[in-house]
C-alpha cells in the first residue's frame, strides 16, 4: 500500500513530522561532517542563532511584516485589474480578437528585466515595488481568467437562457461564480511566484524588507542569515497557503463535497 500509485497516505501527520526530521538530520550531517563547505550549507544551529540576532540587529519583525504588506497590496490590484479584463476579453468576441493573443504572449516577458523600466515610471518608493508586484501576478492570472471562462460548461450558460435570463444576469450567476471558485487555486500557485519579485524589487532600493535583508546578508557573507530568511519566506508562504485553503473551503464548499 505505501506504493500505491496516488493513494492517500496512513498516518500522514507522522509521515510529515519525520520528513522534516529526517532533512534536518541530513543537513545536520552533511554540515558536521563538512561534506559542503558552511560558507555554502551552514549548520542549523548556526542557521538558528542567526533568527535572535536579525530580531535584534536588523528589525526582523518590522521588515518581514513590510514585505506581507506589499505582497498583500500587489494581489490585490492584480486581482482587482485582472478579473474585470479578464471578463471583458473572455466573454466579448470583439475584444477577445484584438487582445487574445496579446493576453498569451505577455506571459513569456521576463520580469526581472523590467525592473529598471519600473523605476523610470514609478521612481524608487513603494509605488514602485506594488506595481511591478501587481503587474508579475497580473501577466499570469489574467490569461486563467479568459481560459477558466472558455471552460464554463455550455450547459449552464443555455439553462439560464432557457429559463429566461437576461446577459448581464448569466454573467452574475453563472460565469462569475464559476470563475472565480475555479481560479482561486491558480491564486494559491501564484502566492509562491510573488515572493521572488518582492525579493528582486525590495533589493532594488535598500528600503527595508526580507528582500534588503536577504540581498545585505548575502553581500557580507552571511548565509546562515540567508538561510534563515528563506525559512521564514517559506513558513509565511505555507501559512498564506492554509489560509487560502480555509477561505476557499468556507467560500465555495460544493467545490469539497465529493472529497
Amino acid at each position: 500500500m505505501a506504493f500505491e500509485l496516488r493513494a492517500e497516505p496512513k498516518n500522514r501527520l507522522a509521515l510529515e513530522i519525520g520528513g522534516v526530521i529526517l532533512v534536518l538530520l541530513l543537513w545536520w550531517g552533511v554540515s558536521t561532517l563538512e561534506l559542503v563547505s558552511r560558507g555554502i550549507l551552514p549548520a542549523p544551529l548556526d542557521v538558528l542563532k542567526a533568527f535572535p540576532d536579525m530580531h535584534i540587529n536588523n528589525a526582523l519583525v518590522r521588515n518581514v511584516l513590510k514585505s506581507v504588506w506589499l505582497n498583500f497590496q500587489g494581489y490585490f490590484w492584480a486581482v482587482v485589474i485582472a478579473v474585470p479584463i479578464g471578463f471583458i476579453i473572455g466573454l466579448l468576441p470583439l475584444f477577445r480578437g484584438l487582445f487574445g493573443k496579446q493576453v498569451d504572449a505577455v506571459r513569456f516577458i521576463p520580469l526581472t528585466a523590467l525592473t529598471g523600466l519600473f523605476i523610470s515610471w514609478f521612481g524608487l518608493g513603494n509605488g514602485m515595488k506594488v506595481s511591478f508586484l501587481a503587474f508579475g501576478i497580473l501577466v499570469y492570472l489574467l490569461p486563467v481568467v479568459v481560459q477558466k471562462i472558455n471552460e464554463v460548461e455550455k450547459v449552464y450558460v443555455q439553462t439560464t437562457y432557457t429559463l429566461g435570463a437576461s446577459k448581464w444576469q448569466t454573467i452574475k450567476t453563472v460565469f462569475l461564480p464559476a470563475v472565480i471558485s475555479r481560479i482561486s487555486d491558480d491564486i494559491r500557485v501564484l502566492v509562491a511566484i510573488s515572493w521572488t519579485y518582492i525579493i528582486v524589487a525590495e533589493g532594488v532600493n535598500k528600503t527595508g524588507g526580507v528582500g534588503e535583508l536577504i540581498w545585505e546578508a548575502g553581500r557580507l557573507g552571511k548565509p546562515e542569515k540567508v538561510f534563515a530568511i528563506l525559512i521564514i519566506i517559506m513558513l509565511i508562504g505555507f501559512l498564506q497557503d492554509k489560509f487560502f485553503v480555509l477561505a476557499d473551503r468556507f467560500l465555495f464548499p460544493y467545490k469539497y463535497n465529493n472529497r
